[in-house]
């Protein structure tokens, strides 16, 4: 169970609390190979890691082959567990540059890059792509090979292409191909609308992946990981967990984020999470905005003591 790449969300806290949960391999935020070699603070941020995170990835994007390679001899001076390579981000200011999914217009530039920073570094190299640029070209089977070709040591597969971004459903059918092609030798790890136990035990049992990748699914909810292993082991599904277990985590999260930046912009970066909260309890959008409104832990912490009023009171934990 792998939590997925997630740029403004896999940051330490949050992949520590995935980590806490069961989640098995961590990916880093997104971290520009550009901004990285010009050694822009924020992005040198982004390498921030812990023991405590182990195995965890940090991930590359960029267009030049040289700015690559210096990049991943940065982050080798970190001591993360791999290096991936980003062939799958869809957003136009990366992928309209050639960069992220991008590189799916430029497969013999992407196997260059690939094979390059491969030989630059002694730590293991990965990739994550999407199936193509758009449903006319579908390329994942001839992509999945050069990349093994080129010495990536694992292949995670988004089963969207790049123009439907998030868009419309995940198609699972050319990731089980690629598993099962027998020129294949790596772990094959499939990515798309994993958002239930249910949905993860298919991708294990119908596609036959190695690993399963977890995203938008884990926002606001980390213990996912915690209630699909439970669900493979035993076949039975977890609730989520009550109204004040939940306010809880999220407020050691809001804590620990404050600790990484500050307490201003933990608080905004923590929003996101906390959107997608507590869902069970009835009526309540007016608790949603002014959770949302708080721009203080202290008016924050009341704004959670309502929430566990209103939770207790009305019986619910969250669906």
């Amino acid at each position: 169970m792998i939590l997925a790449p997630m740029e403004e969300v896999t940051n330490p806290p949050f992949r520590a609390f995935c980590k806490e949960n069961g989640a098995d391999w961590l990916y880093s935020e997104f971290v520009s190979a550009d901004a990285l070699v010009r050694s822009v603070r924020k992005t040198l941020d982004k390498l921030v890691i812990s023991d405590a995170e182990r195995p965890v990835t940090i991930q590359l994007y960029g267009r030049c082959i040289d700015a690559m390679v210096e990049a991943a001899r940065i982050v080798e001076t970190v001591s993360p567990d791999f290096i991936d390579l980003n062939f799958g981000c869809p957003v136009k200011r990366v992928a309209a540059k050639g960069a992220g999914a991008g590189m799916l217009r430029d497969i013999p530039l992407m196997e260059e890059m690939t094979r390059q920073v491969v030989r630059a570094v002694n730590l293991p190299v990965t990739a994550k792509t999407r199936l193509g640029w758009d449903a006319d070209t579908i390329i994942i089977d001839e992509v999945a090979e050069r990349l093994q070709d080129a010495g990536v040591v694992a292949l995670a597969i988004h089963g969207r292409t790049r123009a439907q971004m998030y868009k419309g459903e995940s198609d699972w059918e050319p990731i089980a191909r690629v598993k099962s092609n027998p020129r294949m030798r790596i772990p094959i790890i499939g990515n798309g609308d994993i958002h239930s136990p249910v949905k993860a035990k298919e991708a294990f049992d119908r596609y036959g992946v190695d690993g399963v990748m977890i995203g938008r699914a884990a926002i606001g909810r980390p213990w996912i990981f915690r209630q699909v292993k439970h669900y493979l082991l035993h076949g039975e599904l977890l609730p989520d967990p009550p109204v004040a277990e939940q306010v809880e985590i999220i407020k050691q999260q809001v804590l620990q984020a404050r600790e990484w930046i500050d307490e201003t912009r933990g608080i905004l970066h923590m929003r996101r999470h906390m959107a997608c909260m507590f869902k069970g309890i009835p009526h309540f959008r007016d608790l949603r905005v002014e959770m949302l409104q708080a721009a203080t832990i202290e008016r924050l912490w009341e704004v959670f003591e309502k929430i566990k009023e209103r939770g207790e009171r009305e019986g619910q934990g969250s669906e």
